[in-house]
This record gives structure tokens, C-alpha cells and sequence, in this order.
């Protein structure tokens, strides 16, 4: 504020009128220079000597319309001991007070106008700073929204909503915690902020390296940070499975800070075990139906070969027996004899079908015999150009694997034969060090994702579980030139791993 101004380049003081004529200079010029309003107000006549641009653009009225108001036209004040004398405010020179500024329209603002002594020293004049408070307090109800927010989201939020600050120094603090780090934690959060290495000594021995690890990394990369793992409460001698998900942000001189949630996660753990735990004996029923089904198949196959085959081989030998010992003039019963020895032959041809149907024989010889066999078979009743390679020509499979194996590649040539279109099918057996693989490719239409996941896909299910029952895989996807590729891995046994 200027009270008396002299030019700096003169060496005396200049006269009180020549000050007085500076100082008027210097006031107008800072009235009008700056954006917030300021006024020169004759507080004995209650009215207004000068405003500034600011002034008159804010009350929407003209610095000539201005100086006929008075002030309580303009000015309103909620300090009712001092509102029944306006000049007393005007009078209470450095104080600051609170009130509405009256705009041309009427409407009004929020203002806090501060109150100095005219540099002018002409009695009742002083000089009014006005500052429009509706910005500052648009800002503050918008922050106290937003906190309000913020609170009843924190409130809601199942788990432990926090901070966490890691300082350049390594120490580990936590700025904020919600009020659900005693149900979690079993601690306030005032103890926690207190001594923040409670939080690691609550971590199980076993997982407090994968926290470390995965903080440092997340510190490192400024990547979320997302960790599983388990607590000891020893307040109720419980361990739970907690889940920490947070968004790190460079906080200048203070460290890497993080905001997020930790939850309780013990119950899905446990649910996530129980299915892992039911998958497990899902696939060891499966194996087991399969591995009786096979045993029931081979039975089966054995005694309609031995049984079936051998009856009506006989039948056939009697037949023909039959056939020598007829008159030659009985043409009528020598062609009805024949005729049931040409259906004794189709029946045999069949057992012999069924019999492989139900187990080849050939599987005894080996898994690569089967194999060839089949693809040799499946290209003569489809018509469809078949390649079959083997890195080995023979290779050790124990029975389940073998049989398995054969069922699904059974499955993958049926279903090529009838969905495929396919033109030509090549197939690779590979024995690796600890697996063997079969691949089955196609030129057909291809295969779709959607196809795979039908209510009713039950061979390509079946052929999933006979795999994954043995611990092995299966695999079918479109290739992008046309056609499909199916692949089936089977793991080797420890000790067929080791055999060169």
C-alpha cells in the first residue's frame, strides 16, 4: 500500500501536493492494473470515489453509476452488530470482513473485502480490496463432494482400502488406512501407521520374498502392483489369503506411493481348491471308466473272436461238409447251402471288424503298427490321400497310454471324415525325452472356436479327458491356409523316459 511516494532520481523529498499528486498517480494506475476490484470509498457519505475495471465489470454497473449508490446497496454484511452501521465496517482499518456483493441484476456473489486508510490522508476515505470468494468456494464444496465421495466408497469397499509410501530410504510407511484394517489385519489402523512392519511380520515366512519381490517390481516399472498370499492373525489364530491390487505414482522427495485395496480372498482360495481338488477326481474316475471300458472292450472283442469266430468257422467247415455230400441233382439245396456259407463268410468278416473295432489286435505289436494300420484302413473306406510318419519305429507305450492314444486318433480321423472335406491328411508321431506327440493335419474347411465349445461336442470332450486323464493334452485350432490341426501329447512314465 502507498503512502508516500518520492521520484527516486531526486535527491530531497519532494512537496506534500507534488506527493500527493504521485501517490493519486500511482493508485490509479494500481487500481487499474490489477484483476481483482478495489475501491476508493468516502465512508462519511457512504458512497464510492473510484472503482476499478475489475469493480465495475463484477457489479455489472459503470464507474459513473457507481458513485450514486451508496454502499448498502452494494455491500451486504451477515455481521449483524456492525450492520446497523456500515461506516463502522469502513472505519476498521486492516481487518477483513465477509460479505455479498450485490450485482446490477441483482444477484449476488460471496466476497472478503479487506479494509486500509487512504494514502490520500483525506479523512473518511479509504481504500477497499475486494476478492470474490465464488470460485474458492465452488473449489471447496467440489472437494468436499468429492471427500464425501471418497468416503462412502471407502465405506462400501469390502477389504482395506490404503496407501502405502516406500521412501527413497527403503523404509515402507502407510499414509492412509480405512477403517477395514482391523477386520482384515486385525490391528488399527493407528497401530499399523504407528509401527508400519507389522504389516510384513503379519506375512507368512514362506511368501514375504514374493511380496518384497513383487513391491520392488512394481516400484522398479511403476506397473500395478498385484499380489496374493497369506497372513497370520495371531489375535484369532487364523491365516487368511489376501489380495493387494495398487497403481504406484513418483511422489517428488518422498518416495513411490501406492493407493489401493487389500481383500480377503480365503474363501475363493479355498472354493479355487475344492474345484482343482474335483477336477483331480473327476479326471481319476475318468481314467478309471476309460481304462474299464477298454478292459470290457478287449473282453468283449476276444469273445466274439473266439466264441462267434470259432462257431462260425465251424459252422462254415460243417457247411461245407454238407455241401460235398448233396446229390448233384439237388441244384435248389446245393444253392441255399451256398448261400449260408457266403453269410457264414460276411459274419466272420464282420466279427473280424468288430472284434478290431473294439480292440485291434494290432495294438499288441505296437502303438506305430496301430497307427499306420489305422491310417492305412481310414484311407481306404474314406477315399481321403493319408501320409502317416514316425520319428521311431517302435515306441514303448504303457497299455493305458496306447490305448488312449489309438481312441483318440480313432476319433480325430472320424470326425475329419465326417466334417472336414478334406482332400488329403497327414499325421506325425514324435517320441521326445519326456512325451509323445501326435499331430493330425487337414486341407478341410477348418474348424471354428465356437464349434469346439457346443452343448453337444462330446467326441472332442471325450478326447480333452482322455488326455488330460493320462496328464496330457489336447489341442485343435484352424490353420490360416485352410484346414485344422489337431494335436494330442501324452506324457512318458519315469521310466520310459529314461529308456534311449
Amino acid at each position: 500500500m502507498l503512502f508516500h511516494i518520492r521520484d527516486p532520481t531526486s535527491p530531497t523529498m519532494t512537496s506534500p501536493d507534488t506527493a500527493l499528486e504521485l501517490n493519486k498517480a500511482w493508485l490509479s494506475l494500481i487500481m487499474q492494473g490489477t484483476h481483482g476490484e478495489i475501491y476508493l470509498i468516502d465512508n462519511k457519505a457512504q458512497r464510492i470515489i473510484q472503482a476499478n475495471r475489475a469493480a465495475t465489470r463484477n457489479l455489472q454497473h459503470t464507474a459513473v453509476a457507481l458513485k450514486k449508490i451508496k454502499l448498502d446497496h452494494i455491500f451486504q454484511f451477515n455481521t449483524d452488530s456492525l450492520s446497523s452501521n456500515i461506516s463502522n465496517i469502513f472505519s476498521a482499518y486492516g481487518t477483513t470482513f465477509s460479505c455479498q456483493c450485490i450485482r446490477r441484476d441483482h444477484s449476488t456473489y460471496p466476497a472478503r473485502l479487506s479494509i486500509f486508510k487512504s494514502p490520500s490522508n483525506v479523512p473518511g476515505q479509504v481504500i477497499v480490496i475486494c476478492n470474490d470468494l465464488t470460485a474458492s468456494l465452488e473449489s471447496a464444496h467440489a472437494l468436499s463432494a468429492s471427500e464425501s465421495r471418497f468416503r462412502a466408497i471407502v465405506s462400501n469397499t469390502p477389504g482395506l482400502v490404503y496407501q502405502c509410501l516406500l521412501a527413497p530410504d527403503g523404509a515402507v510407511s502407510f499414509p492412509y488406512l480405512s477403517a477395514g484394517c482391523q477386520p482384515l489385519l486385525g490391528i488399527t489402523g493407528r497401530q499399523l501407521r504407528a509401527h508400519p512392519a507389522l504389516f510384513e511380520q503379519h506375512i507368512l515366512e514362506e511368501d514375504r520374498a514374493d511380496y518384497r519381490a513383487t513391491m520392488a517390481e512394481s516400484a522398479a516399472t511403476l506397473k500395478n502392483w498385484n499380489w496374493e498370499g497369506r497372513i497370520h492373525i495371531e489375535k484369532w489364530n487364523d491365516i487368511k489369503w489376501i489380495n493387494l491390487r495398487a497403481t504406484p505414482r513418483i511422489i517428488a522427495k518422498q518416495g513411490i506411493q501406492w493407493e489401493g485395496v487389500m481383500t480377503n480372498i480365503t474363501q475363493s482360495k479355498h472354493e479355487a481348491l475344492e474345484i482343482k481338488q474335483s477336477r483331480a477326481q473327476l479326471a481319476e474316475l475318468s481314467a478309471h471308466i476309460e481304462h474299464v471300458k477298454e478292459l470290457e472292450r478287449t473282453h468283449i472283442a476276444r469273445e466274439v473272436h473266439d466264441d462267434l469266430g470259432g462257431n462260425l468257422t465251424a459252422i462254415k467247415m460243417a457247411l461245407a461238409l454238407l455241401i460235398r455230400r448233396l446229390p448233384a441233382n439237388e441244384a435248389a439245396l446245393i444253392e441255399k447251402a451256398q448261400y449260408v456259407d457266403s453269410l457264414a463268410d460276411r459274419s466272420i468278416e464282420s466279427i473280424h471288424r468288430i472284434a478290431a473295432d473294439l480292440r485291434p489286435s494290432i495294438l499288441d505289436i505296437g502303438i506305430v503298427a496301430a497307427l499306420e494300420w489305422h491310417t492305412r484302413e481310414f484311407a481306404k473306406q474314406s477315399g481321403i490321400s493319408c501320409r502317416f510318419h514316425s520319428t521311431r519305429e517302435d515306441i514303448d507305450l504303457a497299455p493305458e497310454s496306447a490305448a488312449a492314444l489309438f481312441r483318440v486318433f480313432q476319433e480325430t480321423l472320424t470326425n475329419i471324415g465326417k466334417h472336414a472335406r478334406a482332400s488329403a491328411v497327414h499325421i506325425k508321431l514324435t517320441l521326445n525325452r519326456h512325451c509323445v506327440s501326435l499331430i493330425v493335419t487337414d486341407d478341410g474347411c477348418g474348424i471354428a472356436a465356437a464349434d469346439q465349445l457346443k452343448p453337444k461336442s462330446f467326441g472332442i470332450r471325450g478326447m480333452v479327458e482322455r488326455a488330460h486323464a493320462l496328464g496330457g493334452e489336447f489341442l485343435i485350432d484352424a490353420l490360416p491356409q485352410g484346414g485344422s490341426r489337431a494335436k494330442i501329447k501324452i506324457p512318458l512314465s519315469v521310466s520310459q523316459q529314461n529308456t534311449p
